[in-house]
């Protein structure tokens, strides 16, 4: 059984809206939504915002239902200039930016499993998925969405991604988080700890971002707003393709 994970409703509201439900099961504060989404049996859930809430999350998961890999799908602040509002990143690497256990541990590294870098599974389907779902953007989404959020020829990125308990939205923030990693992608608020209890549970992850914003100063989007009526519909049509 695959499970999808958002943080937020607004990322997953149209994966439910899909979704033929079997049963639901409420644990802390939690709803997961278990049945057949495109003839293949899933579960749903947002895991609300940061790491602990998407670590807590994940090992209920794993620890209710017969997982048999997991996808986290939902927005995040773009770090490399090229990046732009509605490109996708799909991560093959995931590192907690903010784990600074030093001079005991190197900084970065998780105590104890001696690794700083969490890899996700193969991408290569879900890579072909997004592919044929940016190949059609441009039939998917009006014009007045596209020039809403100033989406022009969204692009698939491949690289690492990496989370942190802190909403960026500076250039003083951007700056320390790649002095740190100089190759991150984007950042985000809870992938790398999914990725961790993935790898402690032995799980395959995968893990798809679109972007929102730059992570900048001008982080200001409505992010509800951007999730419903785009984030949202990237992960309802990119997961169609990826699921059939």
């Amino acid at each position: 059984m695959i499970a999808i994970i958002s943080a937020m409703p607004e990322e997953m509201q149209s994966l439910i809206d899909n979704l033929k439900i079997d049963q639901t099961l409420i644990k802390g504060k939690r709803t997961y939504y278990q049945g057949l989404l495109f003839e293949t049996e899933v579960v749903l859930v947002f895991s609300r915002w940061g790491k602990v809430a998407a670590a807590a999350t994940v090992t209920q998961l794993l620890n209710s239902f017969d997982i048999s890999d997991i996808i986290f799908s939902g927005v995040a602040g773009g770090l490399e200039p090229n990046l732009n509002i509605g490109d996708v990143v799909i991560g093959t690497g995931l590192i907690q930016y903010d784990m600074d256990a030093s001079p005991l541990y190197p900084a970065m590294e998780i105590p104890l499993l001696g690794k700083t870098t969490f890899e996700t599974f193969d991408t290569t389907k879900l890579k072909q998925a997004t592919k044929l779902f940016l190949n059609n953007y441009s039939k998917l989404f009006t014009n007045k969405v596209q020039k809403k959020y100033g989406i022009v020829n969204p692009r698939l990125y491949q690289g690492l991604i990496v989370s942190g308990d802190h909403f960026v939205n500076s250039m003083e923030k951007i700056n320390e988080i790649t002095s740190k990693v100089p190759a991150a992608l984007c950042v985000e608020m809870e992938g790398a700890a999914v990725a961790q209890v993935c790898y402690e549970y032995d799980i395959p992850f995968q893990i798809i971002r679109i972007i929102s914003d730059k992570a900048n100063d001008n982080s200001h989007i409505d992010f509800p707003k951007f999730a419903n009526e785009v984030a949202g519909k990237y992960a309802l049509r990119i997961l169609t393709k990826y699921l059939s």
